[in-house]
């Protein structure tokens, strides 16, 4: 689909052809060769086709440069066949004794990075005039295609991947927030990142296989990757310094912030106000990048500036006024969820049936039905939520597994429904209100 590779896409993967000389090649001569004498040292022996998969760079750089290295004394041809990349080259006692000392300075061996200059060049290319998007039907209706209702919260949610603007989203528990909050990073196009980039020798991780999911398409260059538009959160957990980048001497490199993960998609920042930290220092701490679309990390006391390009959204079960004029500015548009009606919820169950491949009598959803719906009408009353839809429906899997049947049958559910805590706890407080309510009248 040319949304998701649209012509600018292809420019730019033009621009991303895999660099087969030093003097192509964004990086110089001295990093690469300290990083193939770690690697080398690292493996005592190691074929050169295994250092071109580890590293990413073409055969022709790294045969440029382990001649040099040959001839300065640090590595070794130990044997392989007449073709370069099957020949395996060995650490010798010079090249050990200068790999130690790099190791102790920085033990980064892995994917090659670029550099810092052409990541700011192409996420810059990328990211101006991003918003306002024509987002195509059909990818709107991927992209919500299993959520159910909420017909209000996905027009908002739409305009917001539009504008790349952010949202306040809030309601009660179980809701469905953060799951459709999650949908909206998919209506934006993708974005090409770079796995690691070097300043000053250093090396900084952009790429996060936890929140960025690969395209089919990819680069020629393996040192960029091309990702859908991020979908990064951080919940009661979130603290200030969490949103820096930090060091891990370990990996030797820079890991950076959600704040920077999230560029070129939605960063939600889920159950505000819950965090142990104030809420409003956090927030403080979002402004600069919100509004600048840049941010800072500082690598061995330099500063750098990244790209900051996402939408922010904010989720809380609280009231809407723990957030300030100054906060809500950056997050202009609000979504408010309500409890969801007792169709929308049975046909969630449904779903998550369906989705884990269960078989189950035409019984089970009538009597799922039944628990939410009103007294006055016969049902137990609880308190419809799309949590207890998916829990439920994964209660029901495990009790059908244990007792060994083929099917969930009535029976099935009716033990799923003994098992969840919640409908349990409401189901000791439906005859406490109720007892309530006879006393007042009488």
């Amino acid at each position: 689909m040319d949304y998701y590779h649209d012509e600018k896409m292809q420019d730019l993967f033009e621009l991303l052809k895999q660099p087969k000389t030093l003097d192509e090649i964004d990086l110089s001569a001295n990093f690469i060769k300290n990083l193939l004498l770690k690697i080398i040292a690292t493996y005592g022996s190691i074929q050169v086709n295994r250092i071109h998969e580890i590293t990413g760079l073409h055969v022709d750089i790294l045969e440029e440069c382990l001649k040099d290295m040959e001839k300065d004394e640090l590595c070794a041809p130990t044997g392989g066949g007449f073709l370069f990349p099957s020949v395996t080259y060995t650490i010798k006692k010079q090249g050990q004794k200068q790999a130690d000392k790099l190791m102790k300075e920085n033990p980064y061996i892995g994917m090659a990075p670029v550099s810092y200059n052409s990541y700011f060049e192409i996420m810059g290319r990328q990211l101006e005039g991003r918003f306002p998007i024509k987002i195509p039907q059909e990818v709107i209706d991927k992209a919500f295609r299993d959520v159910v209702g909420n017909e209000s919260a996905k027009r908002t949610l739409i305009e917001g991947a539009i504008g790349g603007k952010g949202l306040f989203i809030y309601g009660p528990p179980g809701t469905g927030k953060t799951f459709i909050t999650s949908r909206m990073s998919d209506l934006l196009p993708p974005v090409v990142i770079p796995r690691y980039v070097e300043f000053s020798e250093q090396v900084i991780q952009f790429y996060d296989p936890d929140f960025h999911r690969m395209c089919p398409e990819q680069p020629e260059d393996p040192r960029w990757v091309k990702i859908y538009a991020p979908f990064v959160f951080t919940g009661s957990e979130l603290t200030s310094d969490k949103l820096e980048s930090r060091y891990d001497p370990n990996k030797g490199v820079y890991e950076t912030s959600p704040i920077i993960k999230a560029n070129g998609g939605v960063l939600l920042i889920d159950d505000l106000g819950r965090q142990k930290e104030d809420h409003n220092a956090l927030l403080n701490r979002l402004i600069v990048p919100l509004e600048n679309k840049k941010d800072m990390i500082y690598v061995k006391g330099s500063p750098i500036v990244v790209h900051t390009h996402f939408i922010p959204a904010f989720s809380t079960n609280l009231d809407i006024t723990i957030m300030d004029e100054a906060h809500l500015r950056r997050a202009p548009l609000h979504v408010q969820l309500e409890k969801p009606t007792v169709e929308e919820i049975v046909e969630v169950f449904r779903r998550n049936l369906e989705s884990m491949g269960e078989e189950y009598e035409p019984e089970v959803l009538e009597r799922f039905a039944h628990v939410y719906r009103p007294i006055g009408e016969g049902g137990e009353g609880m308190q419809p939520t799309f949590a207890h839809a998916r829990d439920l429906a994964q209660i029901a899997q495990a009790v059908r597994i244990r007792k060994g049947e083929d099917r969930i049958t009535v029976q099935t559910m009716e033990e799923a429904l003994q098992q969840h805590v919640l409908i349990a706890l409401q189901r000791k407080l439906t005859p406490m209100l109720f007892d309530r309510i006879i006393r007042k009248k009488t």
